[in-house]
């Protein structure tokens, strides 16, 4: 009987909407999930300009942010494409890219392996586990929607980070939690993160 292993890569880009990608990390850190975290350069631009991050002090602001569950979070430099993501022979659950940009989902899309991310993504691919795109840009040019196309052929799941309304958020929490939720049923981890369709008596931001 093979046992899984509990282990996800999650990569950040310079796409707008890095709370979605911090919010997923803690909860499966929280969960006792192993992450392998990359963020690329634009990423860490867009962490300091959206949450504040001290992009300059890398590894410290890594400790700040993750330091309580340094026994299952491991971040791993953009560059690093000896690190163990980097092998097929390493086996992990699958990879999300949240949020992802045009220009790393391109790369993905034509195989390019230029950085770790860029090599996880295809490592994905090639060994047929699970990859997960949340593209955030709009609007979308015919570029931008046949590289999407073209992943969804290999069987890449794209999950824009569109939200929905039905639930009645009342604040950035709410809907930050609706795409985190749907971002854990397509990696199909059972959650109750946010208030599904046609469900009785359940909270917009209900965590496990």
């Amino acid at each position: 009987m093979s046992i899984e292993p509990r282990r996800w890569i999650i990569a950040i880009t310079g796409a707008s909407g890095s709370i979605y990608g911090v919010t997923l990390i803690h909860y499966l850190l929280r969960n006792h999930y192993t992450v392998h975290l990359i963020i690329t350069d634009a990423g860490w631009r867009v962490l300091h300009d959206e949450l504040g991050w001290n992009a300059s002090k890398r590894n410290e602001t890594m400790q700040e942010q993750f330091g309580e569950h340094e026994s299952n979070f491991i971040y791993h430099p953009i560059q690093d494409i000896g690190a163990s993501i980097a092998s097929g022979s390493y086996r992990v659950d699958g990879m999300v890219i949240v949020p992802c940009s045009m220009g790393s989902l391109a790369a993905i899309a034509h195989g390019l392996s230029n950085n770790l991310l860029q090599r996880a993504a295809d490592v994905m691919l090639k060994e047929g586990r699970k990859l997960i795109i949340i593209p955030r840009e709009t609007p979308l040019s015919a570029i931008h929607l046949e590289n999407m196309l073209k992943l969804a052929r290999l069987g890449v799941k794209i999950a824009p980070a569109m939200p929905a309304f039905y639930h009645k958020p009342v604040n950035i929490e709410d809907i930050v939690q609706f795409m985190v939720g749907k971002t854990l049923d397509s990696m199909g981890i059972d959650n109750q993160v946010y208030s599904r369709w046609g469900a009785d008596n359940e909270g917009s931001t209900k965590n496990t």
